[in-house]
């Protein structure tokens, strides 16, 4: 029987185990890449629903407050920059005009996905070109270097277009709340932008950026391909690097998330402010 069991281990004659693991390997690096990108694609669509809500709970806010909201004992309100427990906020006649930042959010958000979208397909369709070179060959490293650099950019432009909608939800809460107050005849007191909020917008750029780079890396890795030692010792940094600037958009997202929850906080605490006072 010990016979039979290690004739059946053995792999069939002409089928080397190293090279169906390394082609395997390859077209599923492909399809798991693609398949987090379908995940974000999702979660974008989630956030596109969230700005439209916003929007509708703001007019009904409005709505509200027409009739929820008293009369101000004092009607004389300084303008100007005031302290609350959120942050620096000014307090203007009319509403706030939306940041630079807020502007390139909104109209950033939909080619970052797009892009996002078309490099992620570029990299799946590349993979199974990848697993079709032999392994070894200078072929398969260049198919290697192409995929894994592209699937990463696009990754790195499908969270940039994550980050850019949260920045859209920002520009959408300054505006809307704005408007509110504007609506009602008060001053409109509007929180600045919190450390946290440009922290968010740096540490975004900075991944999205190295996310470009390591891909431009990848095509001088590419070039590489015919010498095994040094194409092989720019893959072992360049796999790091490319995680970075994931990492680095992730940690912008988590700073964008709460300085949302930070203004939320502010903009209830407002409209408190101005059902209980009218000012």
């Amino acid at each position: 029987m010990s016979g039979v069991s290690q004739l059946a281990a053995r792999p069939a004659p002409g089928v080397n185990a190293t090279t169906g693991y390394k082609e395997t390997l390859a077209w599923t690096f492909g399809l798991s890449i693609f398949s987090f990108g379908v995940v974000k694609i999702a979660i974008a669509i989630t956030l596109m629903g969230i700005i439209v809500r916003l929007w509708g709970r703001a007019d009904a806010i409005k709505d509200a407050l027409v009739l929820l909201h008293g009369h101000s004992d004092e009607p004389s309100i300084a303008r100007g920059t005031i302290k609350t427990q959120w942050g620096p906020a000014n307090v203007t006649d009319a509403p706030p005009k939306p940041l630079f930042i807020h502007r390139m959010a909104l109209f950033m958000w939909r080619p970052m996905l797009a892009m996002g979208f078309m490099a992620l397909a570029a990299g799946l369709i590349s993979s199974f070109v990848w697993a079709d070179q032999v392994p070894g060959t200078e072929s398969f490293r260049q198919a290697a270097a192409f995929t894994q650099g592209i699937e990463f950019m696009g990754e790195a432009f499908l969270l940039s277009g994550i980050a850019f909608l949260l920045g859209s939800i920002m520009a959408s809460l300054r505006t809307a709340g704005g408007e509110v107050q504007s609506s009602l005849g008060l001053p409109v007191t509007t929180l600045k932008m919190p450390l946290a909020g440009k922290a968010f917008i740096g540490l975004m750029m900075m991944g999205l950026m190295i996310g470009m780079v390591q891909f431009v890396l990848y095509l001088v890795a590419l070039g590489n391909a015919n010498d095994a030692a040094s194409f092989s010792s720019w893959l072992n940094w360049l796999g790091p690097f490319r995680e970075l600037s994931l990492g680095l958009i992730l940690a912008g997202i988590v700073l964008a998330l709460v300085t949302i929850g930070n203004v939320l906080a502010f903009q209830f605490n407002r409209v408190n402010s101005i059902i209980r006072t009218g000012a």
